[in-house]
């Protein structure tokens, strides 16, 4: 760890920002303070562990940004997170956001699920969020049973089979009067809204009409839909005696490790729950700021949000421009203290585990080191390539940070259609990406986990060496039966390395996650069918110049028949002799 003893007595004791910088000057982590001076010398004093002592090793430089006020430095803090992604900073495991219900505000309306809400110009026709993706498509689908809602996308010349079934009252055809679907919308709301009186008395209906014309198949379903109305409202019920809206938010720290508990709730009910767990820098309550402007980003902000005393409501208040309370007392301290209880609970149920995993991944790290007999080694780009009969190449490369995936990084590959083996597949792909690296700056890897032995790493070795680029390189050599036997490195030198130790475990993890994506990629273009594959294995072309090509040309037969000149109407030179070189090959 370097000294930075002179240079932390100039930081001043203001609110503020800081960037942590590595070796080569890339921002890994960026955090805020009340005061910058303590803060930032927190990070160089006393005893760190976990994800804090990897960042400590990794600091080769800070910088800072003072500001007027706490809320400017979250801006700012918030601002530099999104444009640098530093590594170290808090990340969402489930990338993806809760699904909501909406139902659109149309003249003749649908019922649907929905994600991304933040396109979504009218939020008061959105109901949720629902922890429970199932959840959500059985309430959709329990209620396009029982409400005759329009079903299709866009209006038909004729009536569908929905109508024909009593499940849709054939809006493309006929005249339905505004005051049937208001009443339809009137009590669809109300269910979505908690009040389940209206819904379960039409299954009933339903029920019993179906068991008396014997349908009893049809008869079960409701029963089965009915039970899960019961069993949902049992779990929701929570005794506030109020029809409150809001979001509740507590936490759990021990250890490096946080534990977030969020409740939804709706109409009174306790709608849903969110918990996550993660390995943090900080201690408790800035890393829940940072958590919760993440999570908001792709969830409906409550018009109320309620959190424990330790938070800065004022700050959250100004950011989220939303009441923020909180509850010092009666039923809404005790749903907070519930919340806190959750949060503890999820933490003593999983730390374990988590500090188990964490050990051993740390431990692969430094061995991994003690091999390469470097100073730091934390990410890894890993590459495959996928092919059709020899033909038809598709490469990927998978990204590891200390050993875990960094899946918005992976990045897939069309090759020329010249390419027929794989080495020269792996050499296009790898110069492709290191060039970039080079010309954009982009982060270079650490290392370079090649999937193969000394053929692969010579081709790597070759490409790196004539970008003058310094980055270490290993291959994973398979034996007759395709199981990794050894490891080479860039002076094809067998590395010792025990096939029962972490470090082999997470490398071959790495190899088989690139292979995965790879061969999933060809698999997913295969799908599309013949014409659509063959065009998408092309580089240069993607869905709209795949779209303008079967527009113009209609069939794969005549755009074989065209020439470079005809297929250079819709697209680039460059790409058009691509094309035409690929469709030779048919």
């Amino acid at each position: 760890m370097k000294d930075f003893k002179e240079k932390l007595a100039l930081v001043p004791t203001k609110p503020g920002s800081y960037q942590m910088k590595n070796k080569d000057g890339v921002i890994i982590y960026v955090g805020k303070a009340k005061n910058l001076k303590n803060r930032l010398k927190s990070y160089f004093t006393g005893t760190v562990t976990g994800k804090t002592r990897l960042l400590v090793e990794d600091i080769d430089d800070f910088e800072y940004i003072v500001t007027s006020s706490e809320l400017e430095s979250l801006i700012l803090e918030i601002t530099l997170i999104k444009k640098y992604d530093p590594k170290y900073n808090i990340l969402l495991k489930d990338d993806k956001s809760y699904p909501y219900i909406e139902l659109t505000n149309e003249t003749y309306p649908t019922l649907k699920i929905v994600r991304n809400i933040k396109r979504k110009k009218n939020k008061n026709h959105l109901y949720g969020p629902y922890p429970n993706a199932s959840a959500a498509r059985k309430t959709v689908n329990m209620i396009n049973r029982l409400y005759p809602l329009r079903k299709c996308e866009h209006l038909k010349k004729e009536p569908c089979l929905y109508y024909h079934i009593n499940e849709c009252l054939g809006y493309c055809t006929n005249k339905i009067p505004q005051e049937k679907i208001n009443e339809m919308k009137k009590e669809i709301i109300a269910f979505l809204k908690g009040d389940a009186d209206i819904v379960t008395k039409r299954l009933e209906e339903e029920m019993y009409k179906a068991s008396e014309a014997l349908n009893y198949e049809r008869a079960n379903e409701f029963k089965y839909m009915l039970e899960d109305i019961k069993t949902t409202l049992k779990k929701q019920k929570i005794d506030l005696n109020k029809n409150y809206n809001f979001d509740l938010v507590n936490y759990y720290y021990d250890k490096n490790y946080l534990s977030i508990e969020i409740f939804f709730i709706r109409e009174g009910r306790l709608f849903g729950r969110h918990n996550e767990i993660i390995q943090t820098i900080e201690e408790g309550s800035d890393e829940v700021v940072e958590y919760l402007i993440k999570f908001y980003e792709k969830s409906l902000l409550p018009k109320e949000l309620y959190i424990p005393v330790e938070l800065d409501e004022n700050l959250l208040a100004e950011y989220f421009n939303v009441k923020v309370i909180k509850p010092l007392k009666g039923k809404l301290k005790n749903l907070m203290d519930l919340a806190k209880e959750n949060a503890k609970e999820q933490i003593d149920l999983q730390e374990e585990t988590l500090k188990k995993n964490d050990e051993i991944r740390y431990q692969a790290l430094e061995e991994l080191k003690s091999l390469l007999k470097v100073d730091k080694v934390s990410r890894m780009e890993s590459f495959d390539n996928s092919h059709l009969f020899g033909t038809f190449y598709v490469g990927g490369m998978v990204v590891f940070e200390d050993f875990l995936p960094c899946k918005d990084e992976y990045r897939k590959y069309k090759i020329s259609s010249e390419v027929k083996d794989d080495l020269s597949a792996m050499r296009e792909v790898l110069y492709r990406r290191y060039y970039k690296v080079l010309m954009e700056n982009l982060q270079k890897p650490d290392l370079i986990v090649m999937d193969g032995g000394e053929l692969q790493v010579n081709v790597a070795k070759e490409i790196i060496t004539s970008l003058h680029l310094d980055i270490h390189i290993i291959g994973l050599a398979k034996d007759k039966n395709h199981r990794t036997n050894y490891i080479v490195n860039e002076n094809l030198e067998k590395l010792e390395i025990s096939k029962d130790s972490n470090l082999f475990l997470f490398l071959t993890r790495i190899q088989e996650e690139v292979h995965r994506y790879a061969i999933s990629y060809h698999r997913n273009i295969k799908a599309k069918g013949a014409l659509a594959s063959v065009l998408d294995l092309v580089p240069g072309i993607g869905s709209v110049r795949r779209k303008e090509l079967l527009k113009k040309f209609g069939s794969l037969k005549k755009m074989k028949e065209a020439s470079v000149e005809e297929l250079a109407e819709v697209v680039s030179m460059d790409v058009a002799k691509n094309l035409f070189n690929y469709l030779k090959e048919l």
